[in-house]
């Protein structure tokens, strides 16, 4: 075998080796390393050598716990050893900003012999894998936030009290949240596609198939009126709202709706519409009541027959907006709400009874549905001026972890119904109960 040349610096070929190398006495104390041991280290060379390990490379002493553990297993057996994914965070020296840098580290321990097999040096061989793990923690994070996300949308989309549906875009409806199935007591399986239809008044059915055929042809929002069988076989009016979602050629992708019970509102506007009638004929000026009657049923036609629903979402005990739907942005003039608190976008509530509900829903988690609260509001012109509003509404509290975040919120404007109540007992001669 050809003997080494004596010439070869076996030094500077260690300090050259394409690897973060570190060689030690048994005990830990530092003989030298490699370049790039050097390099990721953060520490120069002088400043190691002499030194024991962890004087040298202080950091936290779990860290430094394994790494001791792992050299003393190789002293013990004389046999490699590799620590596991290893934490090993390195001080900046002060030229590069001082500060400590989270670094990651696959480390194994070499044991390097004597002629008599005893332990001469040891070898430490460093990886840095700061960067692949840092990645992993954060591709990890992001599936968790999704998976919280996906968790909290669904909770929030069960507990809404609407009956949601989405439908592909020819029209064959793939889902309902529980809402609907509780009120048809059908199974879901039985209600996908075009079983809904079976739910619906038989007068209905016709003329609710047009509606949604020409918004899926028209690429329109949907809008009906209709009849659903109830799991007690009653009827009651519902409206129907749907919205298509397009591609950017103007395609439909898929629709998403939700129905609103109005039987209440249904009845008692015709109930209304036929007191009306009756006073017109026994009226001197039965042309004149006429023709109030006729706009009244077109006004109570546009307010109540819409029947607008606002949903919205607060986060935190200072009841933040976090979601807020297009009709609840209506209410408020088309204002920014996200971001702001109740008492930013209504500061005239801030003394009113709505702003302790929210605090004991938030406070109890004990749900609350409230009808005809009265609520004064600012007129949406800007003017200041306070009105006098009504609403039905279902404040709940929603959680994640365990711990209460925020508040679901679903109400509707009944001012007009309260208003053409009074005016029914009026025409009655009953005193008004408001």
């Amino acid at each position: 075998m050809a003997d080494f040349p004596a010439s070869i610096d076996y030094q500077a070929l260690f300090r050259v080796l394409p690897g973060a190398y570190l060689l030690m006495t048994p005990d830990g104390t530092i003989l030298d390393n490699s370049d790039q041991h050097v390099q990721v280290s953060l520490l120069p060379r002088e400043q190691a050598l002499g030194r024991n390990i962890f004087a040298a490379f202080p950091s936290a002493p779990e860290s430094q716990r394994d790494l001791a553990a792992s050299q003393e297993e190789v002293r013990r057996t004389l046999q490699p050893h590799a620590t596991p994914l290893l934490r090993y965070d390195l001080e900046r020296p002060a030229a590069q900003g001082g500060g400590t840098e989270e670094r990651y580290w696959q480390i194994t321990n070499y044991p390097l012999l004597d002629a008599r097999g005893e332990l001469q040096y040891l070898l430490l061989a460093a990886q840095d894998v700061t960067d692949a793990t840092l990645a992993a923690q954060h591709a990890a994070q992001v599936q968790q936030d999704l998976k919280e996300a996906t968790t909290r949308n669904l909770f929030i989309l069960e507990s809404l009290p609407l009956m949601v549906w989405t439908s592909s875009y020819d029209g064959l409806v793939d889902s309902f949240n529980a809402r609907w199935t509780d009120f048809t007591g059908r199974p879901l399986a039985q209600t996908l596609g075009w079983g809904w239809v079976e739910d619906l008044h038989p007068d209905d059915v016709e003329r609710t198939r047009i509606r949604w055929q020409a918004a899926r042809d028209q690429c329109s929002p949907y809008q009906a009126e209709y009849r659903m069988r109830r799991h007690d076989g009653s009827y009651r009016w519902h409206l129907a709202t749907g919205v298509p979602r397009l591609d950017s050629d103007g395609r439909i992708q898929m629709w998403v709706g939700c129905n609103t019970d109005i039987h209440e509102q249904k009845l008692m506007v015709e109930e209304l519409l036929q007191a009306n009638e009756e006073q017109a004929l026994l009226s001197d000026q039965a042309y004149q009541q006429g023709e109030l009657a006729r706009q009244q049923r077109q006004q109570l036609h546009t307010l109540l027959m819409e029947a607008p629903a606002y949903v919205s979402i607060m986060r935190g005990a200072e009841h933040r907006y976090e979601f807020a739907n297009n009709r609840f942005r209506e209410l408020v003039g088309n204002q920014e709400t996200v971001g702001k608190t109740v008492a930013e976008v209504f500061p005239e509530i801030v003394g009113q009874s709505v702003m302790k509900l929210l605090d004991e829903v938030f406070r109890s988690g004990e749900p609350v549905i409230g009808h005809e609260l009265l609520v004064q509001i600012a007129a949406p012109d800007g003017s200041g001026t306070l009105r006098d509003t009504y609403f039905n509404f279902s404040y709940q509290r929603f959680e994640e972890n365990g711990i209460p975040v925020g508040i679901t919120a679903y109400s509707y404007d009944v001012t007009e119904l309260v208003q053409t109540r009074q005016a029914l007992q009026q025409l009655r001669g009953e005193a008004p109960s408001r």
